[in-house]
C-alpha cells in the first residue's frame, strides 16, 4: 500500500502580481512590469522588471514572486529601495547555509519559497516599504532552448492582478539560420488584448511586443479595477536547417554547433513496453496508461517489432518473442492492453530484465532486422515492493544485463515513486527519465514522450573537431539522435583559431555508416552578432557554460563517489564564475537594516516530491508581487491549494454570407423556453442568407462519420455522433495548411501540432496565432479557427437542453467546389422545390440528386451559448 500523492504542484511560470486581503488594493501600486527577453541562437536571456509604490500610510511588506522555467539558471537579483541597491550575492551552498541557518536560529524565515512544477519553478523575496517608498524588483535568468518536438518554445506568465500603468513584454529573437516559423499562444489573451500584441519578422530576426493600454486590460466595464492578464504568454519556433552538417555559429571565441539533418529515414526499432500493473496503479492511472498504450500502439511503424511486459509482483509477456507491428498483431496487442487490470506488488527488477532477455533472445536467434534500433520503455508509479528491493542492486542488475546494447527510458508517474532512483536506471543506460504528472492529460502525456522516441534517425552519433583549434569542448558522443530534437555541442576556439572552422559529424543511418562536413568562416560569424538590439554581450560563452554545468550536472547521477566530487568541483567553479544558480549554489538575498539581514535561494532538485526542499514563509500582512489569492498557496499541512483563472470570452464574428439564396419564410425568433424545444444535431447556415439556417438532426448516422471534407480548403471534419443521446461523443478537425488536428470531446480539447499534443480544458481562454490560422477558445466554451480565406469552424461545449458537442460554420461562402461529407453536401449545387400549396411548412430540398423532406419546425439555438434562443428553421432529417 502506498500513500495517497500529493496534490500537483504550480505549473506554469514567470513575473506574477497580486494582492490576497487584508489590505485594499491600492495600497501597493504596481506602476511599471516590463519583461525583455532576448533569444540569441537559442539562448534566452530574460529580464523581469517591476517597479512599485507603497501608496499607504504605514510600512507595509511587499513579496516578488515569479515563476521560470525549470533548466534555466537565476543569475541575478536586486531590489533598489528610495535609489539604494540591495543585490544578491552567489555563494557556495554550504556558505550560503551557514547564513540561512543563523538567520533561522534567529527566527527569521530566511528561505525563499521554493515550488517545481511540471515546467516551472518558484522564486520569492519579501521586504518591507515605508510609506510612499518605491522599490525596483529586477530578476535575470537564462536558458538554452531545447528543441522539442520540431519546435523551440519560450514561456513567459503574466498575472498583475492589477491594471498597471506601463505593461510591456518584448521578445526579441535572433537565428541566424533563419526563422522557419514563428507562432504565439495564450491563455488569457482576448480579442481586445490582441490589438496590443504585435509581431514582426524578417529571416533571422523576429520581435514580439506586448503593450496593453489600461483599457485593455480590464476585465470588463462593471469590473474596471480588475484586470484580464492571468495566465502564459508561450512562443514557438524552428529555424531553417539547409546544411545536413547542421549549423556551426562563432561569437567572441566560444563556438555552438547544431546539429538537427532533415529529410532522414527512420530507423526501424524493437521496442518492448514494460508497464506496472501493481495495485498502486488502480483506477485512473491505469486507465489513463491502457489509453495511452492503444494510441501509441496504433502509431507503431509496421517495419517495427515489439512487445509488452506487465508486472506486478511477478513480470508476464505479452508474446514469448517480439512480433513484427502488423495490423493484425497491433489489434492484438490493443486487446491485451485493455484488459491489463491492477493489482499485487511491484517487482521492476525481473520486469526490466526479462525485456533484456527477450532482446537477447531475439539478438542471437537473429530476429531483430540489421541496423534497427533497441529501446526498452519502462512506466511505473511506485518504488520496488517485490524480489529485489534495494534500488542501487538493481541499477547495477540492469546496467550489467544491458551491457550498453539497449536504451532504457524510464517514466515515473506521479511522485511516489523515486525520481532519482529512475533517472539513474536511464541515465546508466543511455536513456532519460521523465515524471508523468497525474492530471486529465496523463494519457497525453505518456503519448507525447512516446513520439520524442518514435523516430530515431542515426545512432552512435560522434562529432570531431580538429584538435588544435578548440578546447573545453561539451559532450560531442550520443546514443542516439531522434526525429524532432537537435544535438548541441559547444566549445571555446584556441587563440591561433584558423580563417575557416571545420567539423565532421559521423553517424550510422538504417544500413550505413554516413559522415557529414561543414565549414564556418569565423569572421563572418562573428559579424552575424554585432547586432545590439537582439544580442546581450558574450551570450555563446555564457551558453557554454550552461550546457557544460548541466551536463556535469547530468554526468554525477551515474558516477561513482571520487569522481562524482570532481565533475561537481568544475560545476561549482563554472556556476560561481557566471553567476548561475544550479544545485550547488545559492543566491543571498540582501536586505535593508533592520528587516531580516538574509534570505538564500536554492535550484530545486526533481526527486520525490514537489522539489528538494520547500521553505515556508508567512506574511500576515503581505503583498505578493506575483501570485494571487486565487493561486496555489503552499502549506505544509494541506499541500498545495487553489482555483484556476478567470477567463474573458471573446466575440464570436458575425456570418459572412455574399451570395444570394432562394428566398425562404422569414423565420421567428422569440426567447427560449424550457423543454420540449431541443437544439438540432447542427445548424448549418445558408450561404446568402442572411438569417435563415437549416437545421440537421442525425437521426440515422451512427458511430463516425465524415462530416466535412474540402480539399481547395484543406480542412476535413469527423465526428462520432450518438443518436440515442442525441450528441456528438467527439469530433475531430483536421487542417492541412499549418498541419493541425483538433479533437473535442466532452472532457477536453486536444490540439496536435508537429506530433505535438496540448490539452485544454473547455472554458478556459486560449488564443494561438499560427501561420495562417487563429484559434480561440472563451471562457463560454467556444473555440474558433479561423483564418480570412477559410471557412470558419467552431466547436461548443454545450450547457443547455441536449447537453453536449456542438458544431459552428461561418463564413460558409468560402467552401470550394469540391466540398463533400455527411454536412459537406449541402454546401454543393441545392435546389429548393417551391412551397407545397396545401402546407407552407413543408417542402423539398434536392442535394446532389437526393431529395430530402424539409420541415419547418422550432429548434432551440446554441450558436450564442446558454441559455439559446428558439428560432424557426427549415429542419431535415439525415
Amino acid at each position: 500500500a502506498q500513500a495517497p500523492p500529493p496534490t500537483p504542484c504550480l505549473t506554469l511560470n514567470s513575473p506574477t502580481l497580486s494582492f490576497p486581503p487584508p489590505l485594499v488594493q491600492n495600497d501597493i501600486d504596481i506602476y511599471s512590469l516590463t519583461v525583455d527577453s532576448r533569444v540569441s541562437s537559442r539562448f534566452a536571456h530574460t529580464v523581469v522588471t517591476s517597479r512599485v509604490v507603497n501608496k499607504a500610510s504605514t510600512l507595509q511588506e511587499v513579496t516578488f514572486q515569479m515563476e521560470l522555467p525549470k533548466k534555466a539558471f537565476i543569475t541575478n537579483f536586486s531590489m533598489i529601495i528610495d535609489g539604494v541597491t540591495y543585490p544578491g550575492n552567489i555563494k557556495e551552498k554550504a556558505a550560503a547555509q551557514e547564513q540561512y541557518s543563523a538567520a533561522v536560529e534567529r527566527g527569521e524565515s530566511a528561505g525563499l519559497v521554493k515550488a517545481t512544477g511540471r515546467k516551472t519553478e518558484q522564486f520569492q523575496v519579501s521586504v518591507s516599504v515605508a510609506p510612499a517608498a518605491k522599490i525596483t524588483f529586477k530578476l535575470v535568468y537564462e536558458e538554452l532552448l531545447v528543441r522539442h518536438l520540431g519546435a523551440y518554445e519560450l514561456l513567459l506568465k503574466v498575472q498583475p492582478q492589477q491594471l498597471v500603468k506601463h505593461l510591456q513584454m518584448d521578445i526579441y529573437i535572433f537565428e541566424p539560420q533563419g526563422i522557419s516559423f514563428l507562432e504565439t499562444e495564450s491563455t488569457f489573451m482576448t480579442n481586445e488584448l490582441a490589438e496590443a500584441l504585435t509581431t514582426s519578422q524578417n529571416k533571422t530576426k523576429a520581435h514580439v511586443r506586448f503593450k496593453p493600454m489600461l483599457s485593455q486590460q480590464q476585465k470588463s466595464p462593471e469590473q474596471q479595477q480588475d484586470t484580464v492578464l492571468d495566465g502564459n504568454f508561450i512562443v514557438r519556433y524552428d529555424v531553417d536547417r539547409t546544411v545536413s552538417g547542421g549549423s556551426i555559429q562563432i561569437e567572441n571565441g566560444y563556438f555552438v554547433h547544431y546539429f538537427a539533418p532533415e529529410h532522414l529515414a527512420t530507423i526501424p526499432k524493437n521496442v518492448i513496453f514494460v508497464i506496472d500493473k501493481s495495485g498502486s496503479m488502480s483506477g485512473r492511472k491505469i486507465q489513463q496508461t491502457r489509453e495511452a498504450l492503444i494510441k501509441i500502439l496504433g502509431d507503431l511503424s509496421p517495419r517495427d517489432q515489439f512487445n509488452l511486459i506487465s508486472f506486478s509482483g511477478e513480470a508476464t509477456p505479452w508474446k514469448p518473442q517480439l512480433v513484427a507491428a502488423s495490423a493484425e498483431n497491433v489489434n492484438e496487442a490493443k486487446s491485451y492492453a485493455t484488459a491489463i487490470q491492477a493489482q499485487g506488488g511491484t517487482n521492476i527488477n525481473d520486469a526490466i530484465l526479462m525485456a533484456v532477455q527477450l532482446l537477447e533472445r531475439a539478438n542471437r536467434e537473429e530476429l531483430l532486422p540489421a541496423g534497427s534500433v533497441t529501446l526498452i520503455i519502462l512506466l511505473t508509479d511506485g518504488d520496488p515492493t517485490v524480489g529485489e528491493t534495494n534500488p542501487s542492486k538493481i541499477q547495477k542488475n540492469v546496467q550489467e544485463a544491458i551491457d550498453g546494447q539497449h536504451s532504457l527510458f524510464c517514466l515515473g508517474f506521479g511522485f511516489d515513486v523515486s525520481y532519482a532512483f529512475l533517472e539513474k536506471l536511464a541515465l546508466d543506460n543511455g536513456g532519460l527519465a521523465r515524471r508523468i504528472y497525474e492530471d486529465s492529460d496523463s494519457a497525453l502525456q505518456l503519448q507525447d514522450f512516446y513520439q520524442e522516441v518514435a523516430n530515431p534517425l542515426m545512432t552512435s552519433v560522434a562529432f570531431e573537431y580538429p584538435s588544435n583549434t578548440v578546447e573545453a569542448v561539451t559532450q560531442d558522443a550520443f546514443r542516439l539522435f531522434f526525429k524532432g530534437s537537435e544535438l548541441v555541442v559547444a566549445g571555446k576556439l584556441r587563440n591561433q583559431s584558423p580563417d575557416v572552422f571545420s567539423a565532421k559529424v559521423r553517424g550510422q543511418l538504417h544500413m550505413e555508416n554516413i559522415t557529414f562536413v561543414t565549414e564556418s568562416r569565423v569572421a563572418e560569424q562573428e559579424e552575424a552578432f554585432w547586432s545590439p538590439r537582439y544580442i546581450f554581450h558574450s551570450f555563446m560563452e555564457r551558453l557554454w557554460a550552461y550546457l557544460t554545468i548541466q551536463q556535469l550536472l547530468e554526468q554525477t547521477v551515474s558516477t561513482l563517489d571520487a569522481e562524482k566530487q570532481a565533475l561537481e568541483a568544475r560545476a561549482l567553479n563554472l556556476s560561481l564564475s557566471y553567476s548561475f544558480v544550479t544545485p550547488l549554489t545559492s543566491m543571498v538575498i540582501t536586505k535593508p537594516e533592520g528587516q531580516e539581514q538574509s534570505q538564500v535561494a536554492e535550484k530545486p532538485v526533481e526527486n520525490g516530491g514537489c522539489g528538494s526542499r520547500v521553505l515556508t514563509q508567512h506574511f500576515p500582512h503581505c503583498v505578493r508581487l506575483g501570485g494571487s489569492s486565487a493561486d496555489p498557496v503552499f502549506s505544509k499541512r494541506r499541500g498545495w491549494r487553489g482555483q484556476g483563472s478567470l477567463r474573458v470570452p471573446a466575440p464570436l464574428s458575425p456570418p459572412h454570407r455574399p451570395h444570394p439564396q432562394p428566398a425562404l419564410p422569414a423565420p421567428r425568433t422569440t426567447p427560449a423556453v424550457p423543454a420540449p424545444i431541443q437544439p438540432p444535431s447542427v445548424i448549418l447556415p445558408l450561404p446568402g442568407q442572411s438569417v435563415d439556417r437549416l437545421c440537421v438532426d442525425l437521426k440515422h448516422s451512427q458511430g463516425s462519420t465524415n462530416l466535412l471534407s474540402d480539399p481547395g480548403q484543406g480542412i476535413e471534419v469527423t465526428g462520432h455522433y450518438e443518436t440515442e443521446k442525441a450528441h456528438f461523443s467527439w469530433i475531430e478537425v483536421t487542417v492541412k495548411k499549418p498541419q493541425l488536428q483538433v479533437r473535442a470531446s466532452p472532457e477536453h480539447v486536444v490540439v496536435t501540432r508537429n506530433r505535438r499534443s496540448s490539452a485544454y480544458k473547455w472554458k478556459k481562454t486560449l488564443y494561438s496565432v499560427m501561420p495562417g490560422l487563429k484559434m480561440t477558445m472563451d471562457k463560454a466554451g467556444l473555440l474558433l479557427l479561423s483564418s480570412p480565406d477559410r471557412v470558419t469552424i467552431g466547436l461548443l461545449s454545450w450547457d443547455g437542453p441536449g447537453a453536449g458537442l456542438r458544431l459552428l460554420l461561418r463564413d460558409t461562402d468560402r467552401f470550394s467546389s469540391h466540398v463533400s461529407g455527411t454536412l459537406g453536401q449541402f454546401y454543393q449545387d441545392v435546389l429548393w422545390e417551391p412551397l407545397a400549396a396545401a402546407d407552407d411548412s413543408k417542402r423539398t430540398l434536392r442535394v446532389q440528386g437526393h431529395d430530402h423532406s424539409a420541415t419547418r419546425e422550432l429548434k432551440l439555438d446554441y450558436q450564442e451559448g446558454p441559455p439559446g434562443m428558439e428560432i424557426s428553421c427549415w429542419s431535415v432529417e439525415l
